[in-house]
């Protein structure tokens, strides 16, 4: 192990003013700033103009999740509010989405000193139909709330009773409730699986002219999934990083996508986001635990400190080459698995070669990707936003890194 454990966060904070946080996102998705840096150089574009910064016939890798309107506010008899926050379901997600009544999910509970005990009740009208949705709590821990939801009629799928019922869960630095255009905007146009409580920001800059655009001038585009959990937004609240748990996500990535990356071992690999990246990285320890562990090895689940400890020497394409391997074993058309995968400083790279992303917070494990791809030349670029009228966060201006 090396010393990454002892990484004090307070290197990684910065001043951020809270008038520099986009609080709304801009009329054009391709109209925001973009800051390209390659080496030491830096320059200002727009989003729009993307494709002459990337290198020739790059690969770019985009998160399909969508983001699901996780926030249900119920209201109990004697007047008081209990938000219910789905975090992540029971079962698996399309399962999940598509049941009929009931479903169980993993959920926060706010006000929940207010709701001891009995059911919570909500009246919807989908389709000219009254409804009834219930919520009951079934147990409670120190991370989250196991809560059942049933609904009449049963038949229903949940993903309907969550589009009328539920809220876009917008990030909470920015201190708004979720207004109409958020239920388009906080969605990239390429969102497909339902599974996010919080969009893959870096995409919410493309529109579909620009991704045509790009195709046509010999970029190749791929999707994964990762469905973003609440544990995006949780800053390290520790002095070092060795004591910050972090979150574990889950992916789905199709067979092609991988023999797509195996074809493009020494072309530029570019991620669009975190979310994409942590899913290209955990596909190499994914191959990794397979050649350790056997082609039976379940969980497929990559855990936070899994990389920075000692492994056997395993190219890209080896580790790659393992999962077709087991796909084909296993006759399976997609990877799935869950990572936790810490990517900080002094971690290696394996698969990608750049980044497209948004400006993060202050002390935040995103904040620490970025000075993993790039050093300390993340101040330099951070300090070149701030003085340049950049916008920060997920309704922000965005960064290439090459």
């Amino acid at each position: 192990m090396t010393d990454i454990r002892s990484i004090c966060i307070d290197e990684y904070d910065y001043p951020l003013p809270e008038e520099r946080i986009a609080k709304y996102p801009l009329a054009e998705r391709d109209a925001s700033k973009l800051l390209v840096m390659k080496g030491d150089t830096i320059q200002a574009s727009q989003f729009k103009h993307i494709g002459d910064f990337l290198p020739p016939k790059a690969l770019l890798v985009f998160n399909e999740t969508k983001v699901i309107r996780a926030r249900l506010q119920f209201q109990k008899e004697t007047g008081s509010h209990i938000e219910v926050f789905c975090l992540e379901p029971d079962d698996d997600y399309q399962i999940a989405f598509s049941s009929p009544s009931p479903v169980r999910w993993k959920c926060l509970v706010g006000n929940s000193k207010r709701w001891r005990e009995g059911m919570l009740t909500m009246h919807l009208n989908i389709n000219g139909h009254d409804i009834i949705l219930t919520a009951e709590r079934i147990e409670k821990n120190d991370q989250y709330s196991e809560i059942q939801f049933s609904w009449t009629p049963s038949e229903l799928p949940f993903a309907t009773i969550l589009e009328a019922a539920g809220e876009i869960p917008l990030p909470p630095y920015l201190n708004r409730e979720a207004e109409p255009e958020d239920r388009d905007r906080y969605q990239t146009v390429f969102a497909k699986y339902d599974g996010s409580v919080a969009a893959p920001t870096a995409g919410l800059h493309f529109t579909k002219p620009l991704l045509e655009q790009l195709s046509r001038d010999g970029f190749e585009l791929d999707e994964v999934t990762l469905h973003v959990g609440a544990g995006t937004f949780r800053p390290v609240a520790t002095p070092t990083i060795g004591e910050h748990a972090m979150h574990s996500e889950t992916i789905v990535v199709r067979r092609s996508l991988i023999e797509n990356l195996i074809r493009h071992i020494g072309s530029p690999i570019i991620p669009v986001g975190t979310t994409s990246t942590r899913t290209l990285e955990s596909l190499y320890w994914i191959g990794m635990m397979l050649t350790e562990q056997g082609m039976d090895w379940r969980p497929l689940h990559v855990e936070q400190w899994y990389p920075y400890e000692e492994h056997p020497a395993l190219t890209t394409r080896e580790s790659l080459e393992k999962i077709i391997a087991y796909l084909d074993l296993h006759q399976l058309t997609h990877l799935e698995a869950s990572t936790a995968l810490m990517i900080a400083p002094s971690y290696q790279m394996r698969v990608i070669t750049g980044l497209i992303t948004n400006f993060h917070q202050p002390k935040s494990t995103l904040l620490l990707l970025v000075s993993a791809l790039i050093g300390e030349r993340w101040k330099k670029a951070y300090r070149f936003a701030l003085d340049n009228g950049f916008r920060f966060l997920s309704y922000g201006d965005s960064c290439l890194f090459l």
